[in-house]
């Protein structure tokens, strides 16, 4: 059994772990780019502005389900650097077992209450319809998403990135191929598009299941790994539940951030909806920057090893702070041929507030950067009050640019949630972070140089 992050240069390692996970972020966010491309060329701006409306409220239960089972993998990870292959099949088992049942919550709370949600956030009544089709057959598809982040995450704490890569590719592939046939072949509408999304978690989890089967024996557990033991339960849901509350706070600030923008009118919603699509995309970076720390510190904190965590990080955030201005700067050069891939020629009044967004968000991305960091390195080393903390700041935040930002300066105001948020949450993250990493180092001081007999 080898822990594959606990040995040699960090930098390195953490570059080639986090470019995997990037290109298979790029794939994951083609989902929902290719939803909004293929229905805003192949269908109308209408459907567009429909499918993008129900962005919130999707997030909020997709990134619940995300950084969930984030959560259960960095205990997995735990065990994998102490060299603990049996509570690492445990921790696995544990894992797959919450997401049976929180995976069935969600879907019935989902299905059942959707309409309810759009009506609540003043969705346009023009789009109602179309978003309800869209965004309920999403949720009857959740099992499949819970069941795909699980294994693949799994994997990932193994510290292989490239399998997941591979299965994300070949899904993404899947969902355009069964989006272009039910839109254009069927005539399904905006249900076409949900479905092909569904489907194509289907597939990523069997192809998940098949190369666990085949290629990692780590992952087979034996009959005693399922009598799952009440600490190791509680310790999976000690990491993985608040990662998947901190993901919907934040996902709060999203639907009510929607909620503002639902009372512009229907060109802000499909110009806010591209913006965000296009945001998300230039944020991966980022972000895998920030989930390869998240097993590159589980792995070396299960390993003891708090002076190798502290320079992976110092090494990461340089890496990630490089990045995040070469792509602030591709936001502002490339950003107006970005969104008219999704609107075709024309659309200014659309063009207009989403290359707003873009410059000003991508200014505050070197915020963003060292927000990932801190975050999923705190939860790495399993602390889970602070990332919390940060994601109520995100919230609040979002909150004021809705309430008072948004109702006074429209989409600029929209605009400025995001950074807003990054900036509140980050602080609180960095001075939680440092504060930890220092304690640790000082408890194995302690550890290394006991007291002798005289001095007590």
């Amino acid at each position: 059994m080898t822990a594959a992050l606990t040995s040699g240069r960090p930098a390195p390692l953490i570059f080639r772990f986090a470019l995997p996970l990037f290109i298979g972020n790029l794939f994951q966010q083609f989902y929902g780019m290719s939803d909004t491309v293929i229905v805003g060329r192949f269908i109308n701006v209408h459907a567009l502005a429909s499918v993008g409306g129900t962005m919130g409220i999707m997030f909020f239960i997709i990134g619940f389900i995300q950084a969930m089972t984030s959560g259960f993998s960095l205990v997995i990870a735990r065990h994998v650097g102490a060299r603990d292959a049996d509570n690492a099949r445990r921790a696995f088992c544990a894992g797959l077992f919450l997401c049976a049942g929180l995976s069935l919550a969600l879907t019935i709370a989902g299905v059942l209450f959707s309409r309810d949600i759009l009506l609540l956030l003043r969705t346009p009544p023009a789009l109602l319809d179309d978003a309800h089709r869209f965004i309920r057959i999403v949720y009857a598809g959740s099992a499949a998403t819970t069941l795909f982040n699980m294994l693949s995450n799994a994997i990932l704490a193994l510290g292989d990135s490239r399998p997941p890569l591979l299965f994300l590719s070949a899904a993404c592939l899947c969902n355009i191929i069964l989006e272009l046939l039910f839109i254009l072949g069927f005539g399904m509408g905006v249900e076409g598009a949900a479905c092909a999304t569904v489907l194509a978690q289907v597939f990523s989890s069997l192809l998940c299941v098949a190369y666990i089967v085949r290629k990692v024996p780590l992952l087979h557990p034996r009959r005693e790994h399922w009598r799952i033991r009440a600490n190791t339960l509680s310790e999976s849901a000690r990491i993985g539940l608040p990662m998947g509350f901190q993901a919907s706070i934040i996902a709060i600030g999203a639907i009510i951030m929607q909620w503002a923008l639902n009372g512009l009118g229907e060109t802000a919603v499909a110009a806010f909806s591209i913006a965000r699509t296009i945001d998300l995309i230039a944020i991966l970076p980022m972000a895998s920057f920030g989930l390869a720390m998240g097993t590159y510190v589980g792995q070396n904190y299960g390993a003891g090893d708090i002076a190798r965590i502290r320079l992976g990080v110092r090494h990461c955030a340089a890496m990630s702070l490089s990045f995040s201005v070469g792509i602030a700067l591709a936001n502002i050069l490339l950003g107006p041929w970005c969104i008219r891939l999704f609107t075709g020629a024309g659309h200014e009044e659309i063009l207009r507030p989403a290359y707003m967004f873009l410059m000003v968000n991508g200014s505050m991305y070197w915020v963003l950067s060292l927000l990932f960091i801190f975050r999923f390195s705190l939860q790495g080393l399993g602390k889970s009050l602070a990332p919390t903390l940060a994601g109520i700041m995100e919230l609040l935040m979002r909150t004021l640019a809705a309430v008072v930002l948004t109702r006074s300066f429209g989409l600029f105001g929209a605009s400025l949630a995001n950074p807003l948020a990054w900036i509140g949450a980050c602080i609180p993250l960095g001075i939680a972070y440092f504060r930890t990493v220092k304690k640790l180092e000082e408890e194995k001081t302690d550890m290394k140089n006991p007291l002798t007999f005289s001095q007590i």
